[in-house]
């Protein structure tokens, strides 16, 4: 059986806290897509785990998989692995040979090409995500496979290199360094491989999830990211170099799409927006310095005091960058988007806490954009372009706010003890996407969840 986990806004909503609450009837858990751009925290009781490679299953102790859509770092996972056995775990971790490896030329490219792009910056956090991804559809990447095989690990290293080096040089005016160097980047890279090998972590993935599958395994699709930063579907040129929808696991971990369709997709759900990078937001409150288009500190008002209390009660800075996340109402066009996207069955919701305490709550139930010609439309789903999107003004909804009560209390107590008001901004958004709402968390922790569906029952 299958469960796929889908980011529903634009990265940040919890799925990692999501992955380990139904974790723990999984025995494998699949990364699909991305890389160590995508932070994951889960805690566990006094316990704060902060993991942005290896699967967040591995806190449970379940086989962690990552797929072929990912692109690897191989000195963060053995930093994180090492990590986690210095703090007592004892992960299993297994890497698709087709999944392409990150290298440091791709670190130093991303950086200097993402200054280069001025007002088209995406935000990136640097790590050279979306250069491995251009080599790997440019067909000179560098896979895992290749760096358990040194001969191959040469060859390819021989063929990109020096065209690395040349843009590097003649383009950019950067001095090479050993980041450019065939025999260190070899030497390097082929100790990791022989690493790879020595754990036994590098797998024919498609044929490993087939057995698992076939034996009666429960497996779970873990998405990092958001819908709106999906390459395909999001807000481009402001979005991930993935797929972080549902469509996205048939490709990047090598099953079948009826595998997912034949399971649960869950797409999980922050009670307010938020997101780090710039580009479009129309329910942001306030903004940030240098993401938010046209920010002034000095227009911000009540709206920037509200901002700043959601962000430092929800802790909304980046897991991997430590930015400030600009934040937002809940965008009902975003929802609609994803859930139609992805097919969602079911949702949850995080967060609800973090609201707690507000007079009222709003919601972007609608959008009215003005066309170019000075048109006005009233719109339910977000529209196919970016700068449709910037045209777009929030039609806001009120509902009364909730009190900050024992949200310990409430999560034992179960769907009947969360308060009156947040039941009814919670059926409303289960209403207007028609699924049910399968939990709502209520505080960081795996225990201050309110758990209503089980995907795996």
């Amino acid at each position: 059986m299958s469960v796929t986990i889908v980011g529903s806004q634009l990265g940040d909503e919890g799925k990692g806290g999501v992955v380990d609450i139904y974790g723990e009837e999984a025995d494998v858990v699949v990364r699909y897509q991305g890389g160590d751009n995508a932070g994951h925290t889960v805690v566990l009781g006094d316990e704060t785990y902060k993991l942005s490679l290896v699967p967040s299953g591995a806190i449970r102790g379940t086989v962690g998989v990552l797929g072929n859509g990912c692109v690897i770092n191989p000195e963060t996972l053995f930093d994180e692995l090492d990590t986690l056995r210095d703090r007592g775990l004892d992960p299993t971790v297994r890497v698709a040979a087709r999944a392409h490896v990150i290298m440091p030329y791709h670190r130093v490219i991303d950086g200097i090409e993402e200054e280069a792009k001025a007002d088209l910056a995406a935000g990136t956090t640097k790590r050279g995500i979306g250069p491995t991804y251009e080599d790997k559809a440019g067909r000179r990447g560098i896979r895992i496979g290749d760096l358990v095989d040194p001969d191959v690990l040469r060859d390819r290293l021989e063929y990109v290199v020096p065209q690395k080096r040349a843009l590097a040089s003649d383009v950019f005016d950067v001095e090479p360094d050993e980041t450019f160097n065939v025999d260190h980047l070899y030497e390097t890279y082929r100790a990791y491989g022989e690493r790879l090998a020595d754990e036994g972590m590098v797998v024919n993935c498609a044929d490993f999830l087939a057995s698992r599958l076939d034996d009666g395994d429960n497996v779970m699709f873990e998405g990092a990211q958001g819908t709106a930063l999906d390459i395909d579907y999001g807000v481009y040129p402001y979005v991930t170099s993935s797929n972080p929808t549902a469509g996205g696991v048939a490709v990047g971990a090598g099953v079948s799409p009826a595998v997912v369709a034949d399971g649960d997709v869950i797409g999980i759900v922050k009670a307010y927006l938020s997101r780090v990078g710039t580009g479009p937001l129309p329910t942001e409150l306030g903004g940030v310095e240098g993401q938010t288009p046209d920010y002034d500190a000095n227009e911000g008002g009540d709206d920037e005091e509200l901002a700043t209390y959601i962000r430092d009660e929800g802790g909304e800075y980046g897991t991997v960058t430590g930015r400030p996340r600009r934040v937002g109402w809940l965008d009902m066009p975003m929802l609609r988007h994803a859930a139609r996207t992805s097919g969602f069955t079911g949702i949850v919701v995080n967060h609800v806490d973090t609201l707690a305490g507000l007079d009222e709550v709003k919601v972007g139930h609608s959008y009215t954009m003005t066309t170019r010609d000075g048109e006005t439309r009233t719109l339910e789903t977000m529209p196919p372009t970016t700068e449709q999107w910037g045209r777009c003004e929030a039609t806001l909804r009120t509902f009364e706010g909730w009190p900050d009560v024992d949200w310990q209390a409430v999560a034992d107590a179960g769907w009947d003890g969360l308060p009156d008001a947040a039941r009814t901004y919670l059926t409303y958004v289960s209403d207007e996407l028609d699924v049910p709402i399968y939990a709502v968390g209520v505080g960081p922790g795996r225990e201050e969840t309110v758990v209503l569906t089980d995907p795996f029952a």
